[in-house]
């Protein structure tokens, strides 16, 4: 959406008065005599903006660190091992993220990777004014329990939710688009350092970086370090420009290279997950890749940039609906595409229920398509369709399951073990055990006792007591692994 220009906050530094100040600054060659009242006034007004600009950074983030929450998290992962690969053992860990409260009655958006596993979420709001709360504040409530409300691992964000009200937030409007140049603040906490702000500015408004999900990011070198995560990326006036989401780094630290969510996509994908519990998406049954030069040159393509349709799934809305393969697409519900980043990020903004419009390039012919894309079902709503809580739950686990069969094939993996249970559904029992099971997790044993059905897995926890050991043996993303828990 086009960038609405506001006018500048009063504590502000207009850019016109920080250049001024930058030359003052590079022009602070010695004086001559004759000279000195001309630079005595210049250093005077320089010390003046400097002031200023010290003032509008402290207001800024005296305005935004309210909104801004660290998050702690308690779940299971598979363990390294002394080589640093990932190991067959799930062990329980420990971390710490940022995020951003959204809506003052609770709704905190972080991202995926902070809270995936989590057994307990943690949310530490900030003190008042950045400071440890004394005096009549010393009792007020700052750590609160959350709960996921959903979360999407394609984008990597997440939404949690806290029992509170009337608390300082950052809005979602989305509607201002940064550019390259432009001053930007990060706020989180870094290694565990809650409420800390960085000040850098956006090398890139959209880059594409190398992912398994193509998106376009806000590259800045504003520092971000571990614990970040989730946080907000701001502009000048405060407002959320992007949500921080990871570093490239070969130190493990800072170095420049920092990637944020576009607020405009965060939005989508929240307003989504608030309402569905999930992102609900369009799936046209079309395959596409980047046009480079030399296959522009290979297939005779009318140019050598941006997207080209190299599959149509049989059957699918993309192939009934006349799309061919080695169109390039132009237009996507009118948005232009130039890389896979936008076309992901059209496809998110899309509305159900409405056709798919679809500018394609077609030899020197330009084409308007209708796609009437239907909604992509994604494995884990497949599993809940499948699942019965009469029959699938397994309460002892807190965990609604499904038998492994052929009703399975194409929405869980192919297995190892052909046997077992599949994890279809999380229960929120408070008599279950903390096992660090996820969903789409298959449980092939229980204690070296193998599991076939809901049924076996039932009766192999049926005679164990409180406080007694339990060995699971699972398939987890296509690995094996263990994990251990005594039952409660």
């Amino acid at each position: 959406m086009p960038s609405r220009r506001q006018p500048t906050p009063r504590h502000a530094v207009p850019r016109r008065a920080g250049l001024a100040l930058l030359l003052l600054l590079l022009a602070g060659a010695p004086a001559t005599p004759a000279a000195e009242p001309a630079a005595a006034r210049a250093g005077a007004r320089g010390g003046e903006l400097l002031h200023a600009l010290d003032d509008a950074v402290a207001a800024l983030a005296a305005r935004v660190s309210p909104a801004v929450v660290q998050i702690e998290v308690s779940g299971y992962g598979l363990q390294a091992d002394e080589s640093g690969e990932e190991s067959a053992y799930v062990a329980r860990q420990h971390a710490l993220g940022s995020g951003v409260i959204v809506d003052p009655a609770g709704f905190i958006l972080t991202n995926n990777h902070v809270v995936r596993g989590a057994q307990r979420i943690t949310v530490v709001l900030a003190s008042p004014a950045g400071r440890a709360p004394t005096g009549a504040d010393a009792n007020a409530r700052r750590l609160f329990s959350a709960r996921l409300v959903g979360a999407d691992p394609r984008v990597d964000l997440a939404l949690l939710k806290i029992d509170a009200a009337g608390l300082s937030h950052l809005p979602l409007a989305g509607d201002h688009v940064v550019r390259q140049g432009e001053l930007v603040f990060a706020i989180g906490s870094p290694q565990g350092l809650s409420s800390t702000i960085t000040m850098g500015v956006v090398g890139s408004a959209s880059r594409e970086v190398g992912s398994p999900q193509p998106l376009a990011y806000i590259q800045t070198d504003a520092p971000i370090n571990p614990g970040n995560s989730g946080g907000p990326l701001v502009d000048t006036r405060g407002q959320l420009v992007g949500i921080n989401t990871f570093i490239v780094s070969r130190s493990g630290g800072s170095q420049g290279l920092g990637f944020a969510i576009p607020a405009g996509l965060a939005r989508t994908v929240y307003e989504s997950l608030r309402t569905h519990g999930r992102v609900r998406r369009t799936e046209s049954g079309l395959a596409a890749q980047e046009i480079t030069p030399a296959l522009a040159r290979g297939l005779g393509l009318p140019r050598d940039w941006g997207v080209v349709v190299a599959d149509t799934a049989f059957g699918g809305a993309a192939r009934q609906a006349g799309v061919q393969v080695g169109d390039i697409i132009d237009t996507l519900d009118g948005h232009p595409i130039e890389n896979l980043a936008d076309v992901t990020s059209a496809v998110y903004q899309h509305r159900l229920g409405t056709p798919v419009m679809l500018g394609v390039v077609r030899g020197a012919q330009k084409l308007m398509l209708r796609v009437d894309a239907p909604e992509a079902r994604q494995p884990a709503d497949q599993l809940v369709d499948l699942a019965s809580p009469e029959q699938g739950l397994v309460r002892k686990l807190g965990l609604v399951g499904v038998d492994v069969s052929e009703r399975l094939a194409g929405i869980i993996p192919p297995l190892q073990i052909g046997t077992g249970v599949v994890v279809a559904a999380r229960t929120l029992d408070g008599t279950s055990v903390e096992s660090g099971l996820q969903v789409g997790d298959v449980i092939h044993s229980v204690n070296r006792r193998e599991v076939v059905s809901v049924e076996a897995l039932r009766a192999a926890l049926e005679g164990l007591p409180p406080g007694a050991p339990v060995a699971l043996q699972i398939e987890r993303q296509g690995k094996l692994a263990f994990l251990a828990f005594e039952m409660e």
